[in-house]
């Protein structure tokens, strides 16, 4: 598995696409590219405002920080999102707006275009070792929300602060496993080819 890590003072801080508050990118796939098949960022809301429409995706989202919001789809759905780490998955053409309960909040938001990739999102403690083992096509994107981790036997120990993310991504020529170290909690991201 072929590792790049990715630091929190290195995510990209763009605004969103329709101008009502802000994100910060940790990574895309691919790198660069305006149309991309999936997206990890960290959204800013520091008012009530409407979400940017994404057609074509899904998306899941996870509250990190914050006190919370209420979230009023446009169809009549409302629903609350509550610290510690509530979250929610929905299609990216669904219109809603966020109202804050009191103050702003930072949210883990996964993207990703259905009829490209499939993707999971996990919620887990770490507590001690974990093991990732590669997989043809698969890729695994590990943000730490606290703590402190490492990635084991490398030559040279890569440290993860709390707020940084790592992607894991299969190379045949490369080890068939990668262990990750510490004590926190994390937010994991499989994602694979559709089919």
């Amino acid at each position: 598995m072929r590792i790049q890590h990715l630091p929190a003072n290195e995510y990209q801080r763009d605004r969103w696409r329709n101008g009502r508050g802000w994100t910060r990118e940790i990574l895309r796939h691919p790198e660069g590219a305006a149309e991309w098949q999936w997206r990890v960022s960290i959204a800013e809301i520091d008012q009530d405002a409407p979400f940017s429409a994404f057609p074509g995706c899904d998306r899941e989202l996870v509250l990190l920080s914050g006190e919370g919001m209420h979230l009023k789809f446009e169809d009549g759905e409302q629903v609350t999102l509550l610290p510690p780490h509530d979250r929610i998955r929905f299609a990216g053409e669904r219109a809603l707006s966020a109202e804050l309960i009191q103050g702003p909040t930072h949210d883990f938001n996964l993207m990703w275009r259905r009829d490209a990739v499939e993707a999971t999102l996990l919620h887990r403690p770490l507590v001690g070792a974990m093991v990732f083992f590669a997989e043809p096509g698969v890729t695994w994107l590990v943000h730490l929300m606290q703590g402190q981790a490492h990635i084991k036997d490398l030559a040279r120990p890569l440290h993860l602060a709390q707020g940084d993310s790592v992607l894991l991504v299969h190379d045949p020529d490369g080890p068939s496993r990668r262990i990750l170290d510490g004590g926190g909690e994390l937010l994991l991201v499989k994602i694979a080819p559709r089919g």
